[in-house]
């Protein structure tokens, strides 16, 4: 339990850097999210194949076009997340992307046919408020519309990858994850090469990045991540996850020197806490 604790752990403070080792990277958006997604994808292929998985996703067509869905609907979101991360900062376009679990909470009564509590709606209305306040300095003109914008469709983007996820039951652990991680690269690929082709220079301060993010910081987390939830308690699993969005905040403020408003602060309150309730609600019911 406690080596489980430990790589859930690692694993959500590698996401929260993700941004911080992004903006080492002296790409666009797109280019830095096709590398990760291709680095990723192979080190779990490689993972999976070496621990003498078995592939059965052949054997559930259904589901497997399901994961198909989720994994284009991850590098979509990924394209948005990491244009935000260059346009309005890596805290506050993390705080928007987590935006995304409460999405899938406030449509889960009707995908999933759960209850829709009030402490759900309370959740969701505090997130909904946090992501407002949060967008506000650009909503008045004085910021980045366009990346917050990119930080919401992420959101967006984010909440249907869980989704159509969720329906892939069958297709489990590190296939799950290497299947849908390579599904992204593939989405990618395709994007980037109908915008601009495959001709990327790569500048020699950012091969060193580039190979940390898509080896230790998505090889590496994913396969923490995927290998210790399993092991651990739902509430802990649910509750521990938004370590991740907030150690991005620190990571940013600490690290990259970036800045929050306080109304911004007040949002960041407000999503998390929401978050959190609807969150803690909702397994506490489960555990009962």
């Amino acid at each position: 339990m406690k080596r489980s604790y430990f790589k859930y752990i690692i694993g959500l403070l590698l996401f929260g850097s993700n941004g911080i080792v992004a903006s080492y990277i002296a790409l666009s958006s797109y280019e830095i999210v096709l590398f990760r997604t291709l680095i990723g994808s192979l080190f779990l292929i490689v993972l999976f194949f070496a621990g003498k998985g078995k592939l059965t996703f052949y054997q559930h067509k259904k589901q497997f076009l399901w994961l198909t869905v989720s994994g284009i609907a991850m590098g979509t979101s990924w394209i948005f997340l990491y244009e935000a991360y260059a346009r309005i900062g890596v805290g506050i376009s993390s705080l928007l992307y987590y935006c995304g679990p409460v999405i899938v909470m406030a449509l889960s009564p009707f995908l999933f046919k759960e209850k829709l509590t009030v402490f759900k709606c309370i959740g969701f209305l505090s997130v909904f408020g946090g992501a407002f306040f949060i967008g506000g300095n650009a909503l008045s003109g004085n910021g980045d519309t366009f990346g917050i914008l990119c930080g919401l469709l992420s959101a967006v983007m984010y909440s249907l990858m869980v989704i159509f996820n969720k329906k892939a039951k069958a297709i489990t652990g590190l296939e799950n994850a290497a299947l849908q991680l390579f599904i992204s690269f593939l989405t990618v690929a395709v994007f980037v090469g109908c915008k601009q082709g495959f001709s990327i220079v790569i500048p020699q301060s950012s091969i060193v990045p580039i190979f940390i993010l898509g080896l230790l910081n998505t090889g590496v987390g994913c396969y923490f991540y995927f290998s210790s939830i399993g092991h651990l308690p739902v509430q802990t699993v649910a509750i521990c996850g938004y370590l991740e969005p907030l150690s991005a905040v620190l990571f940013s403020v600490i690290i990259l020197g970036e800045t929050m408003f306080p109304i911004q602060i007040v949002g960041t309150v407000l999503i998390l806490g929401g978050a959190v309730l609807g969150e803690c609600i909702k397994n506490h019911k489960r555990a009962r």
